[in-house]
């Protein structure tokens, strides 16, 4: 009886904290850079925001570069999202894997995102962001392209 009430409260107590169950399906919509829509097997489709990563905005410049480029890695393929947390719009947030493929990883390696800065880190994937810029891939190719300062909303497009 005591295991299954330890087991309940830490179900209850990751609920709060706004953890996720695991999810898994098919990408059947890429929304822009860093957001898709997922088909579960059971349930709703649900959005899923990338994790660690800030793509530009459809209205910015490098913007539908940058949501055709996760298209072609994900739409249409079966996906899971590792450590996801629920936002407060129900919106899933978490690590798109593609196999053992971190997709956030691969959008800033290749060029279409950046790597999310807080006040005191440059993100998760700060050496694939310096390489991309190193070499020129994607959006670094653009003169004038800066990263989203940390804090600092992606606009909202008309």
């Amino acid at each position: 009886m005591t295991r299954v009430f330890a087991a309940a409260l830490l179900a209850a107590c990751s609920f709060a904290a706004g953890a996720a169950p695991a999810a898994s399906g098919k990408v059947t919509r890429v929304i822009d850079g860093q957001t898709v829509m997922l088909q579960r097997a059971e349930g709703a489709p649900v959005q899923v925001q990338l994790a660690g990563i800030v793509a530009p905005a459809l209205c910015q410049p490098w913007g539908p570069e940058a949501r055709d480029a996760l298209k072609e890695l994900v739409f249409q393929l079966n996906v899971s999202v590792r450590d996801p947390v629920t936002d407060r719009s129900g919106r899933l947030t978490g690590e798109l894997m593609l196999d053992k493929v971190d997709i956030g990883s691969r959008m800033v390696e290749e060029g279409n995102a950046w790597s999310v800065r807080t006040k005191w880190d440059r993100g998760p994937w700060v050496k694939q962001e310096r390489v991309a810029k190193a070499l020129g891939r994607g959006l670094h190719a653009m003169a004038g392209v800066q990263a989203p300062r940390p804090g600092q909303p992606r606009p909202v497009c008309p």
